[in-house]
């Protein structure tokens, strides 16, 4: 019997640290002119945002339970203990879902073993959790310090993320038209987190895309704990220049560990549009997990 950790394809892994772990990403549904589509699966980013760009009409939905049984089943069948990072439940209703799913499948193999985790991250926030808790996994942690973990890097990562348009959140109903209108006018950025309940809230404002880029950086300062031990995860949509600099920041300003590179698939970014740039990191670190982490 194996223990697997799997996720979804929200957390925009990147298709490196798939590979390598051999992860299992249940893929994220998005449906663009009625036809369905599967995140990391039948549609990737850059073809994404094409269609977004050319204007027709883009929906998503969680995955449902359905789904969920037919990708937890064949772990159930092997008697393979497993462990899901799931998508916040302030974005998404994905953790219901799945756990609906578990019990149908319990009904049918009382012994499968399966704890979810609703991260209260998005994107890379969680990605990020599910790469380290490989890293444990491969370096040895017992799967008791595996869950262990996992709670505390959900409940200590941020977030610190913006968007260059906000017609996107405007369409999504995230933003009234007020704020729509007169932030376009002022060409206002709005600095967004992801708080205690999972949500994502906007906290402050800036104008300029540079000042918002400049903002998250200062905020990885601000908040952040012992960076220079930290891998820290940086995600974009489409823009590669301001994503580039971020990372270079990250470096140069705070000496990061690492970085774990990330694309915004759809899950977000139909809602953010392909201007979206976020880093996510820890408020605070444990050294027990650290030793697991070299």
């Amino acid at each position: 019997m194996a223990f697997c950790i799997i996720t979804d394809s929200a957390s925009d892994v990147p298709e490196s640290v798939i590979k390598e772990y051999e992860l299992h990403v249940i893929p994220t549904p998005v449906t663009i002119e009625g036809t369905d589509y599967f995140d990391g699966d039948t549609i990737f980013p850059d073809q994404f945002y094409e269609i977004q760009a050319s204007g027709k009409e883009i929906k998503t939905y969680h995955v449902s339970q359905f789904m969920f049984e037919e990708h937890f089943r064949p772990f159930a069948e092997r008697g393979d203990e497993v462990l899901y990072m799931c998508f916040s439940t302030g974005i998404a209703g994905t953790f219901n879902a799945a756990t609906l799913a578990y019990e149908e499948i319990r009904e049918e193999y009382p012994e499968f073993m399966l704890t979810i985790i609703d991260t209260k991250c998005a994107s890379v926030g969680y990605g990020l959790v599910v790469e380290r808790l490989l890293r444990m996994q491969k370096n040895n942690a017992p799967k008791e310090l595996i869950i262990e973990a996992a709670h505390f890097f959900c409940e200590h990562m941020e977030h610190a993320v913006t968007v260059m348009e906000l017609n996107y959140l405007f369409k999504g109903g995230r933003l009234t038209r007020t704020s729509f209108l007169a932030g376009t006018v002022l060409d206002i950025k709005p600095i967004i987190i992801v708080d205690e309940n999972g949500s994502l809230k906007a906290v402050e404002k800036v104008r300029g895309w540079k000042k918002a880029q400049k903002r998250i950086l200062d905020m990885v300062g601000e908040k952040g704990a012992d960076l220079e031990n930290q891998v820290v995860g940086v995600c974009y949509g489409m823009d590669k220049e301001a994503y580039d600099y971020i990372k270079e920041q990250l470096v140069e300003r705070y000496h990061v560990k690492g970085l774990l590179e990330g694309r915004v698939g759809c899950a977000i970014g139909a809602h953010t549009g392909p201007g979206i740039l976020g880093i996510v990191f820890l408020n605070e670190t444990n050294e027990k997990y650290n030793e697991y982490l070299k």
